[in-house]
């Protein structure tokens, strides 16, 4: 029968083991999940499948970028315990994990699950980790990031990270200013760099909504769409990381004080992981 790639992530996301494994186990299992996971089992991966229902709420993040600064990876490794999330084996495994990642410049979670890590695949690693320590592991989140400069922030809980691409090579200037961008994206959470890039469906959904409350506020009907669209500039404003009020001085946006700390200086994108959300 054909196996969707949905399927495969699914089980993959269920037991922890590697996407070729699922795929064949969900074949020889005529895609009945259940049976799946007991064929999974049978093949030695019984501890991972059995901590599958549990949560994996904590973690550790690490973010990491090349020599040239100018490509970074961000990784989140999974656990569910934050005694487990602190203990030092744990976050220098995920440093492994981010150091693999950055090496081989690795674009997807399935891919860095393939590759090899002390002579084993990563999945076969965590699955060895998992019974070692009886708590589920994961790489639940994992980023890349490209660009001209690549500033990296983690939050002191190591459960929120930030990377902004930059315009700009990186200098001390370059740095600062990129430091207290990610910074704000990550007390801020921004939907899009600027109004540009935000989501057609969020636009769309943004009007919906100013159209309604300008309704509910008894608005005549004729203005309607002009009340609308002035809400969605306020929107953008808010959500928008360019057009934010800079959380260190509310008289200026981010992108202002990116040009004052050098001229032209502007963000291209970011990425924004947090364990537990």
């Amino acid at each position: 029968m054909n196996i969707s790639a949905a399927d495969v992530n699914k089980l993959r996301q269920m037991t922890g083991a590697g996407m070729m494994d699922c795929k064949k186990a969900l074949t020889e299992a005529n895609g009945d999940f259940e049976e799946a996971v007991v064929i999974l089992r049978k093949k030695g991966q019984k501890v991972s499948a059995s901590r599958a229902d549990r949560e994996a709420n904590e973690g550790a993040i690490i973010t990491l970028t090349n020599s040239e600064g100018n490509f970074g990876v961000l990784v989140a490794l999974t656990c569910e315990t934050d005694f487990v999330a602190k203990n030092e084996e744990f976050v220098a495994l995920a440093r492994q994990v981010a150091e693999l990642a950055l090496s081989k410049k690795i674009s997807s979670i399935e891919l860095l699950l393939e590759e090899k890590i002390d002579g084993i695949s990563l999945t076969e690693k965590l699955i060895e980790y998992t019974g070692k320590i009886g708590e589920k592991i994961s790489v639940g989140k994992y980023e890349t990031i490209s660009g001209e400069g690549i500033i990296t922030y983690v939050h002191s809980n190591n459960k929120l990270g930030v990377m902004v691409a930059v315009n700009q090579a990186v200098n001390d200037a370059v740095v600062a200013a990129g430091k207290d961008t990610a910074m704000q994206i990550a007390a801020m959470n921004p939907v899009a760099v600027d109004k540009d890039d935000v989501d057609p469906s969020i636009i769309e959904r943004e009007i919906e909504i100013g159209k309604d409350q300008a309704r509910q506020e008894g608005k005549p009907e004729n203005i309607i769409e002009k009340i609308a669209l002035g809400k969605l500039n306020k929107f953008y404003q808010d959500n928008t990381l360019l057009n934010q009020a800079f959380v260190k001085d509310g008289a200026m946006t981010v992108a202002q004080m990116l040009d004052k700390a050098s001229k032209g200086l502007t963000v291209k994108s970011f990425k924004r992981i947090a364990i537990g959300a």
